[in-house]
């Protein structure tokens, strides 16, 4: 089984190079498996159960390792909202019974950021995350790979803290205050993933989606698309190189409509991966824009047939695809098909 998975590994790297020989990933996803407990909404309330998901979804993906032939490493989960930093610094959570937990904005004005203390790691409400992580490392196994909590920006965070119909407007009047902010945001940040990478290593899988980085670091930047390309170069591509610079390597999430951003992310120092969701004609479009530079995880995997769904983008990129099969048997015809196209 490790020699199965350090090839895989081994083919990411190439990836990530931009190395021809692997030019072409793919994940097969099957249907419902009943060995696999469901996993419920992250809530704290809800620990032992999400543990209990993670470490059978794992031992799921383990099994199939000797005659599934894809690029899926299996890993062990550690999934969560997206309002665990803003949590920490104060805002109230939602619990929808039937969507993730959210948070409120507690901030409407700059002199509001001032008085903003930074909480402690060990006292903050983050910290039974490493809890939920140590406890599948000792289920899992050691050698395990963990799935990374959900990871906004320090800038995307102050927005879930600062309300969005003032921050907005903040970034053009008092740009210094939302800098300050975020600032305030990435000293807990960086405490909380420096521990981390301590704690578990330099080895993981993307927050999302689940692709995996031999090291650095993955984020979500979904406010980009809602600001110009000079806010950018402003307020957001400094902290992407102070994170660049602290953990190396990096991949991107980005669902907004950004696509008179895409220049700005070509200057990201060190991004080896980017998870773009958008329409389809989009998707084809931008894996000309980065085929040259930054391999890709489109969101919209392709149309058709699915054996057509790598032709149908920039033969020069290097694109890893997300495929579903119903059952066992299909998903094999399926793996034996791609491998003679990737």
């Amino acid at each position: 089984m490790n020699n199965i998975i350090q090839a895989k590994k081994d083919r990411y790297v190439k990836f990530y190079n931009l190395d021809p020989e692997v030019k072409r990933l793919f994940h097969i996803h099957i249907g419902n498996d009943p060995k696999v407990k469901p996993m419920p909404l992250p809530w704290r309330e809800n620990m032992e159960q999400r543990i209990a998901s993670a470490a059978s979804s794992y031992e799921a993906a383990m099994s199939r390792l000797d005659w599934l032939q894809d690029d899926f490493i299996p890993y062990a989960t550690c999934v969560t909202g997206t309002e665990i930093f803003a949590e920490a610094f104060g805002s109230k959570v939602i619990k929808p019974d039937n969507t993730n937990p959210f948070a409120l904005p507690f901030i409407t004005k700059s002199s509001e950021v001032a008085k903003l203390k930074i909480p402690t790691l060990e006292d903050s409400s983050l910290y039974y995350l490493f809890d939920i992580a140590d406890k599948l490392k000792e289920i899992c196994g050691n050698d395990a790979l963990l799935g990374l909590i959900d990871v906004q920006t320090p800038m995307d965070i102050a927005a879930l803290i600062w309300d969005k119909n003032h921050f907005f407007i903040a970034m053009l009047d008092e740009p210094e205050a939302v800098k300050e902010l975020a600032h305030k945001i990435s000293q807990l940040y960086f405490a909380f993933f420096d521990e981390w990478f301590r704690r578990y290593g330099a080895e993981f899988i993307a927050h999302y989606p689940d692709y995996y980085m031999p090291s650095g670091f993955t984020y979500s930047e979904d406010e980009v698309g809602a600001v110009s390309p000079e806010t950018f170069e402003e307020l957001f591509l400094p902290e992407l190189i102070e994170i660049s610079d602290r953990y190396g390597n990096v991949g991107m999430h980005c669902c907004a409509h950004a696509k008179h951003q895409w220049d700005n992310f070509k200057k990201i120092p060190n991004l080896k991966m980017i998870n773009l969701v958008q329409p389809y004609d989009v998707m084809v479009k931008s894996s000309s824009f980065f085929a040259d530079s930054i391999a890709m995880y489109p969101g919209w995997s392709g149309t058709g047939e699915r054996e057509t769904w790598f032709s149908q983008l920039d033969k020069n990129a290097h694109v890893l695809l997300d495929f579903w099969s119903p059952n066992d048997d299909d998903a094999k015809r399926l793996a034996d098909k791609l491998n003679k196209i990737a």
